[in-house]
């Protein structure tokens, strides 16, 4: 599921090959057809405390697990216990409503060996009269892709309403259904008592390493010159925190930022939406990509932390810099990335979010090509048929100064040292010299 861009790197004469995958990397970017749509769906919701504070607890989960392993056992209680937290990362402060706007969240748990585990989730009131509480269905997945759990959510929203025996067998079909391929349908079959038999069907996008992405999100509420600030801290690898009220604004903002960053994938701390009692996590001296409800904002900036890059989301504004985000990248190639952005800012109302997002990967995957495009011609291969990629030469190879300036630096991030070090292993026969 590494096609991604690859096609559009033929084009060009050193092509920026996407390595295979490896089980550390982001979920949103590896995944393969025909393994479980989901391992859990959990229902969590809101219990009255002795002390008048609300706790976050699961109150249903499916499929229940039999005979795991010691290991497994631990993994699954860690999972089970973090969950909650992340589904009401809000704090305990509630009060039952009588009404609450639905909405669609996702939270990334990575596990101890790197790999990680979404969370898809959906917070309403469940059916009924007078003041209650919302709770989460949480569908836990190691897929990425949010449009089409977002349909899922959907389908379990509309069972919630007649009762909660109609949502099993539906979580029952999903489960016994392979994921598709991308580009690819799978039908499932589900009765809704009063309806009958429906089909319900769920296709992958095409374009695997974009269906966990809503760059329409980002254009909405940030300036294309913010983005590029954005995208230069990322790049090498800085802290970021991201602000805004809305958890659903927090999460599809993040994902965003992330897969800018593509072929290459964040490999450090990563928090969508932190916790209330994980806020502690901005005093981190490793780089960090998190987002913070807008009321946490002053506990925030009260925390001792080092230098970060501050976000504001609501007011499309940045509220703590390091200072130099203007003269991170090559003013050259940020003109051009700047230039492409806003067209297709400018034709918001024309493409479809799946032709946004494809416009503009495209200019943050061109941008990647031009800087390190020429890596594979560096890697001197041995006769067993492992590689070693020559650092030196490959910076020695760019004619431009500050083009060159620029890759000395990107060159000592995580992101790019696991991506030669895959690079270093795939050996693929080189277009061109034959």
């Amino acid at each position: 599921a590494t096609e991604g861009k690859e096609e559009e790197g033929k084009k060009e004469n050193n092509p920026l090959r996407v390595p295979q995958g490896k089980p550390g990397e982001r979920s949103s970017v590896l995944y393969s057809a025909g393994q479980f749509f989901f391992e859990y769906l959990v229902v969590v919701s809101l219990k009255k405390m002795p002390d008048g504070r609300y706790e976050p607890k699961i109150t249903y989960q499916f499929p229940k697990r039999e005979n795991l392993l010691k290991g497994q056992k631990e993994e699954e209680e860690r999972l089970l216990k973090a969950i909650p937290l992340f589904c009401f990362p809000d704090g305990n402060n509630w009060a039952p409503v009588t009404e609450f706007t639905s909405e669609t969240f996702s939270f990334v748990l990575t596990n101890v060996d790197g790999s990680r585990k979404i969370g898809y989730c959906r917070r309403l009131l469940p059916s009924g009269r007078g003041v209650r509480l919302p709770e989460v269905f949480c569908i836990i997945s190691c897929l990425g892709c949010f449009g089409l759990f977002s349909k899922i959510l959907d389908e379990v929203e509309k069972r919630r309403q007649i009762s909660m025996a109609v949502i099993y067998p539906f979580m029952q079909g999903l489960r016994e259904s392979p994921f598709p391929a991308p580009g690819k349908t799978v039908t499932i079959k589900s009765f809704i008592p009063e309806s009958g038999t429906e089909l319900i069907e769920l296709t992958r996008p095409v374009d695997a390493h974009l269906e966990h992405v809503e760059f329409q999100a980002l254009l909405q509420r940030l300036s294309p010159h913010l983005i590029l600030h954005i995208f230069a801290s990322a790049v090498l690898e800085r802290r970021l925190i991201f602000l805004a009220e809305e958890l659903s604004v927090l999460s599809q903002c993040i994902h965003a930022v992330a897969a800018l960053l593509y072929p290459f994938t964040w490999a450090h701390t990563y928090i969508p939406v932190v916790p209330e009692c994980l806020l502690d996590t901005v005093c981190c001296p490793t780089p960090f990509m998190v987002g913070i409800q807008m009321r946490h904002l002053e506990r925030v900036l009260d925390q001792p932390m080092e230098e970060a890059l501050i976000v504001d989301l609501c007011e499309g504004k940045i509220l703590r810099a390091v200072g130099d985000e203007e003269e991170i990248l090559p003013i050259k190639l940020q003109n051009e990335m700047l230039t492409s952005l806003n067209r297709h800012n400018n034709n918001n109302n024309v493409h479809t979010s799946e032709q946004v997002n494809a416009l503009v990967s495209e200019a943050f995957v061109h941008f990647f090509v031009r800087m390190v495009g020429h890596y594979s011609s560096h890697i001197k291969w041995s006769k067993n048929g492992s590689g070693t990629f020559q650092e030196r030469a490959f910076c020695k190879a760019i004619a431009s100064k500050t083009n060159r300036k620029f890759v000395k630096k990107f060159v000592k991030t995580n992101m790019f040292s696991l991506f030669i070090e895959e690079a270093e292993k795939s050996r693929i026969p080189q277009e061109g010299k034959r």
